[in-house]
């Protein structure tokens, strides 16, 4: 009888926490749909590899389009290897937080940005498994006082795992990706994969990158293909999905990264601007033709 007592008891708690969890679930559903919904257009940044320079294309296309008096945001969805926050001139910063949620940290052109670097010290490894990333990047979006943007831009990790999946179940609505590579076979060959990804998610992809597409000589104007060149352009024909550019390597443009400073901003003239604005024009014509 006192066994049976017992199992009564503990069911009735376990069930109790069970109703509990799902009533907060039900509750952070509310607030990620209350919150998403004040964005207007939320754009991934992708890639099946590391190196391609990603996170750089991130940040410019979102300075691009807050130069031309967007309001604008930035999620730093990368957990194990957040690099916004240097590329904006904005490592040290920290959260605020109040009742109704966490302010991002402004960055230039008033762009908002928020990202794990935020919480940590420069040291400091992000050691997490799949779920825990999961809810990281659900309360990013969430439990953010992004307020009202017209565009959200997420940079988001190498490959195809958690952090890409998380996005995508977490916001259905997203208008499309990005897709960022190399010019070289290799690179492209792997970053295929992501396109495969966001078509299994039912995610529109809004076109490729090929960055780091040769290097135009200050000097004499001789582009020399470091890294060989078409590789992208090949692969989004392949693939079936627009090219949108190729961006040339220029010595500016880390010269801007080490100072936090976007390219497009501070380097208009460059040779890496101008190809970078192309791209730039083609997003702006998907998103007019989405609406």
């Amino acid at each position: 009888m006192n066994f049976l007592a017992a199992a009564s008891v503990a069911y009735e708690r376990n069930m109790a926490q069970l109703k509990a969890y799902k009533e907060k679930q039900t509750q952070e559903d509310a607030e990620l749909k209350e919150r998403m919904g004040k964005i207007k257009h939320k754009i991934a940044i992708i890639s099946g590899k590391g190196g391609v320079g990603k996170s750089t294309v991130t940040v410019n296309l979102a300075t691009a389009f807050a130069m031309q008096g967007k309001q604008v945001g930035i999620l730093d969805a990368d957990i194990h290897g957040p690099s916004v926050p240097r590329l904006l001139g904005l490592e040290g910063k920290q959260v605020k937080a109040s009742p109704v949620g966490a302010f991002p940290i402004e960055g230039a052109l008033g762009m908002k940005i928020m990202s794990i670097d935020f919480f940590l010290n420069e040291a400091s490894p992000t050691i997490w498994r799949g779920p825990l990333k999961m809810r990281a990047i659900k309360q990013f979006l969430s439990e953010v006082v992004w307020g009202e943007l017209d565009y959200l831009f997420i940079d988001l990790p190498p490959g195809t795992g958690d952090e890409p999946l998380s996005v995508a179940q977490l916001l259905p609505e997203m208008d499309g990706v990005v897709i960022v590579t190399m010019p070289t076979q290799l690179s492209s060959s792997i970053v295929k994969k992501a396109v495969t990804f966001a078509e299994h998610l039912n995610m529109r992809t809004i076109g490729v990158v090929e960055n780091m597409s040769g290097f135009v000589c200050p000097h004499c104007g001789k582009k020399t293909e470091i890294f060989g060149s078409g590789g992208g352009e090949k692969m989004a024909k392949e693939a079936g999905v627009p090219f949108l550019g190729s961006i040339p390597i220029d010595p500016k443009v880390g010269e801007d990264t080490d100072k936090g400073t976007p390219f497009v901003l501070s380097n208009k003239d460059s040779a890496a601007a101008k190809e970078f604005m192309k791209v730039v024009a083609k997003v702006q014509e998907f998103i007019e033709n989405k609406k």
